[in-house]
């Protein structure tokens, strides 16, 4: 898990935020959030491309990258107030997938257990899968809501007759334990896919999907208001996962498998930095951008500008909680009986939040050791319990 950088293009960070080695502690001590790339698009079932997404999403900016980035409506500057690093890609063959996805999920899940939410760039939407894997087995199994916004559900069975892929992912995270059904949000599906034996499973998981007729009808705010009441039930944290098809192609070109018909760039933007900003986030990832298909480099500027909505959103809400004479990462001398939140290293006697590192005194554990990857068919298990 040494840092390799970029696989695809050189060694550069997420808008100039300090380098840092999963592999070192040291490097990444005290991090709130933690970049990673997850360069595979082996899982593609249309075009591929993918792999460069991260070094897109990462580069993407007309502003100097110089590791600040002030937010207009929010007063914050989520790359200064937060501690934010990026470990560079993740080494994935995508000739290899279960090698590619059990390293993901390593490298996830050494964020998590260090303190950091891990925000992973991706990727085709296979790596949704061990990214939300790595997550639950920090937050708790069955204990990690997911809010999903994709034109797809991605909870077909089978592809092309393999297990994983970019269009299973999400059928694995429930099958295994990992995310219940019934706290699974999807927002944004349109389209002439999946068929009914999918939706017919789907429903008998419980899941809430809010196509795009209910999106229109409701009105996107109204439909998101109630997707965070079930998210937040009987779960200590959201993964938040990104798919950006689940935005028009006339304003997102740059995708494998583009849907006419989608939110517009300013609703997902909106969307992202109010669950940011109001709920308890674990983890995120932001999928499918395809640089070849691109025009423009839109489709990466919007990527970019939701990883920047969804830290901004995290800074935002821990400034308001922590009060004003709190210092980056939200920290504000959290003291006994203090509760940290989503990241924050809390005093002694604290608890910690979902992703976060209780400090001395808690008797907290250290949770388990190696990363246990499921054996196929896919995590019939049951995840080890919430750490600690």
């Amino acid at each position: 898990m040494t840092r390799i950088g970029g696989m695809y293009g050189p060694d550069a960070t997420f808008l100039g935020v300090p380098a840092a080695d999963l592999a070192d502690p040291a490097s990444w001590a005290g991090t709130d959030i933690m970049i990673s790339g997850a360069p595979f698009d082996g899982g593609t079932s249309h075009r591929p491309g993918a792999r460069f997404g991260p070094q897109a999403i990462r580069f993407t900016d007309y502003l100097p990258h110089d590791g600040s980035r002030p937010h207009l409506a929010l007063r914050v500057d989520p790359l200064k107030d937060l501690r934010v690093a990026d470990a560079g890609d993740v080494e994935m063959p995508s000739g290899d997938t279960e090698v590619s996805l059990r390293r993901l999920e390593a490298a996830v899940h050494r964020a998590c257990h260090g303190g950091a939410i891990p925000v992973i760039l991706g990727g085709d939407h296979t790596v949704a899968f061990p990214d939300a894997t790595g997550v639950a087995r920090h937050v708790g199994w069955g204990r990690l809501s997911m809010i999903h916004f994709d034109a797809h559900a991605d909870t077909g069975n089978s592809q092309f007759g393999s297990l994983y892929g970019h269009g299973t992912p999400m059928r694995r995270l429930i099958e295994s334990g990992a995310v219940r059904g019934d706290r699974f949000l999807q927002i944004g599906l349109r389209g002439y896919w999946p068929e009914p034996e999918t939706l017919d499973w789907m429903a008998g998981r419980g899941m809430r999907s809010y196509e795009m007729a209910e999106v229109v009808a409701r009105g996107l705010d109204d439909c998101l208001t109630e997707a965070f009441a079930i998210a937040t039930d009987e779960c200590d944290g959201v993964f938040l996962s990104v798919d950006v098809d689940v935005v028009d192609p006339g304003m997102a070109p740059g995708t494998g498998t583009p849907e006419p018909g989608g939110l517009t760039g300013r609703q997902l933007l909106d969307a992202v930095r109010r669950i940011a900003m109001e709920l308890p986030l674990a983890g995120v990832d932001v999928v499918e951008v395809a640089p070849p298909y691109d025009h423009a480099e839109i489709t990466a500027f919007l990527a970019n500008r939701v990883v920047l909505e969804a830290l901004s959103g995290i800074a935002w809400q821990r400034r308001n909680a922590a009060g004003p004479a709190a210092g980056p990462g939200g920290a504000a001398g959290a003291g006994a009986g203090a509760e940290a939140g989503p990241g924050e290293e809390a005093g002694a006697g604290a608890k910690a939040g979902p992703g976060g590192a209780a400090g001395a005194g808690t008797g907290a554990g250290t949770g388990p050791g190696a990363v246990r990857w499921p054996e196929a068919p896919l995590l019939e298990g049951r995840g080890p319990a919430k750490e600690g």
